[in-house]
């Protein structure tokens, strides 16, 4: 795309890139409407104000003495982060050598990394109980196969040119320690360490199921109302994320991984008897195993009714994604430079943060207290969580760019100058986004909300794994499908070339 045709005020019409997303996002739109009569999104609480106010008070005079043993719950959110992602990449790096050119490697990690994290520490907890194994291989295993794919993404744009000019023959590896990773590092390790603000997240996330880092205790702070020092808990996790690049330098890192092993344990003594009856057994319906076809029928047939769960995880990601453009579009100018002052423009900013570092789960679990179990906390968690991340990367790549015509009042300048450039961006930012917010989708329903998620939890409370394996495998064959959808959608290229994109 030229310069001219970049800058130009209709590059949403006629038949380039930018029409093109925006056709598809205009379908999006109409969708979405259309399916918001469908959804359940009835305010179901009786006081949602008064519990809002005292929230809020919480998070405005955090009691910080409340909080139990907070430097072991943040060490061991730490240390799950750094050594799930550490493990990620040990096993997802070879993997992008091949990526290109093994079907069943892209098609493994494309089914591992459709399973949510949360999902996999279910599974885990079977076989490893409430351990930091479980916490680490829930995060290594779908980290692995996102790490393939955007590595071998990634490996793949380095020019060719210095490749061409080693000898015949050379091997794979030595291809990428001589050409590829000299020119991609940059990237890879930009990729790295977004991951790894992911990894925090997750790690918080999985104190859900019981795991003891801050998600355990900001849990119980929250579903037993004390507000006070959950707004305390809140506030030593914000902290954590915005010091990320001191606390987390390259330098660092190896103190801090040494230093963050010994928190990890007790190790769980596992049994190789019993962890391979789990994933030869267990896991399989007992008819399956056996042969009988009419019994792996009547199984099908006594499945949970999964018709109105499917259409509610879709429809939640429909209205999430669109959602997520919608408040992306209003939530980006208000961080940029190129509008507003430096006092507005910090508000911007920590507003994108606070939105961006707070999980989906943690935000739907809030306004599920707030608003009742319905759709309406999900929509909304995902809409601000996602809406924020892309609003976020957005106005880094809007603060590079010089208008051309100084002149201009703010929106003549958001409208003809900016919008115009980043639009494209924005939408493909969005399909990238739309696998992980189908993923969401199902995984908040282990809140109560009706998606797959509600029922992939009952199955495992219940010790039914056969059916809380089927359930998964059908959850990944969903995410599968929307990501190769909205790998159609989108452009080849983004117009954002930026690791974190993906």
């Amino acid at each position: 795309m030229s310069a001219a045709q970049a800058t130009r005020p209709g590059l949403l019409a006629g038949d380039g890139i930018g029409a093109r997303l925006a056709r598809h996002s205009l379908w999006l739109v109409v969708l979405a409407a259309l399916a918001i009569p469908l959804a359940d999104l009835e305010v179901l609480s009786r006081d949602p104000w008064g519990e809002l106010g005292r929230m809020a008070m919480g998070l405005a005079l955090p009691d910080f003495g409340a909080i139990e043993t907070p430097l072991q719950a943040i060490g061991l959110t730490i240390a799950v982060a750094f050594w799930g992602t550490l493990a990620g990449v040990v096993l997802g790096l070879p993997l992008a050598l091949v990526y290109a050119r093994s079907r069943l490697v892209r098609a493994a990690s494309a089914a591992v990394r459709a399973v949510h994290e949360l999902f996999w520490a279910l599974l885990f907890l079977q076989v490893f109980g409430l351990s930091a194994l479980t916490a680490l291989a829930a995060l290594a295993i779908p980290y692995a196969g996102i790490f393939a794919k955007v590595y071998a993404e990634i490996l793949e744009q380095t020019p060719q040119a210095p490749q061409a000019a080693l000898p015949e023959g050379t091997g794979r590896l030595a291809r990428l320690a001589y050409t590829e990773l000299p020119q991609a590092f940059a990237q890879l390790a930009a990729y790295t360490r977004y991951r790894f603000e992911c990894a925090l997240r997750s790690s918080v996330l999985l104190g859900f199921v019981g795991l003891p880092t801050l998600g355990y205790q900001l849990e119980s702070a929250f579903r037993e109302g004390r507000y006070f020092e959950a707004g305390a808990l809140l506030w030593a996790f914000y902290l954590l994320v915005a010091t990320l690049p001191w606390w987390a330098h390259r330098r660092l890192l190896l103190p801090l991984g040494l230093a963050s092993v010994w928190l990890l344990g007790p190790w769980p003594e596992i049994d190789p008897g019993l962890l391979w009856r789990f994933v030869s057994v267990d896991i399989w319906p007992r008819a399956l195993l056996e042969g009988d076809i009419g019994g792996v029928l009547r199984w099908l047939a006594e499945l949970p009714d999964l018709v109105g769960a499917v259409a509610n995880t879709l429809l939640l990601g429909l209205l999430g994604t669109v959602g997520a453009l919608l408040l992306a579009l209003v939530l980006w100018p208000l961080a940029s430079r190129h509008f507003g002052n430096r006092v507005s423009q910090g508000i911007g900013q920590g507003l994108l943060i606070f939105l961006r570092s707070t999980p989906e789960l943690m935000l739907a679990f809030v306004f599920l207290l707030l608003l009742g179990p319905s759709l309406l906390p999900a929509w909304l968690a995902l809409a601000l969580h996602n809406g924020a991340l892309i609003a976020f990367l957005v106005c880094r790549h809007a603060q590079a760019i010089e208008p051309g015509m100084p002149g201009l009042p703010a929106s003549g300048r958001l409208a003809y100058e900016l919008l115009p450039r980043l639009y494209p961006g924005m939408l493909a930012l969005v399909y990238y986004r739309a696998e992980v917010i189908l993923r969401e989708s199902a995984l908040l329903g282990m809140l109560g909300v009706a998606t797959l998620g509600d029922n992939i939890d009952d199955a495992f409370q219940t010790l039914m794994f056969d059916v809380a394996f089927a359930l998964l495998v059908i959850t990944a064959l969903l995410n599968i499908a929307v990501d190769a959808l909205a790998r159609r959608l989108r452009p080849c290229e983004p117009p954002m070339e930026d690791p974190c994109l993906r």
